[in-house]
């Protein structure tokens, strides 16, 4: 499932996301939902998210749902 919808993306739930140092390359980080950063229903990049980590970056697919 892509990130693009904010419905389809819930605290907890396993994911990859791109930062912004990587938006370029496009290589992606995993982890986990802590927050949804963006308030839009949608995004045509991706939901914007902050992992448990405190990385802040947009879903690009999620792994695992919960």
């Amino acid at each position: 499932m892509d990130g693009k919808t904010r419905a389809n993306i819930k605290p907890g739930m396993l994911v990859n996301i791109v930062l912004k140092k990587d938006q370029r390359t496009g290589r992606l980080t995993e982890g986990i939902v802590k927050d949804l950063l963006t308030s839009a229903p949608f995004h045509h990049r991706g939901i914007k998210v902050r992992l448990d980590d405190g990385q802040i970056g947009r879903v690009q697919e999620i792994l695992e749902e919960l």
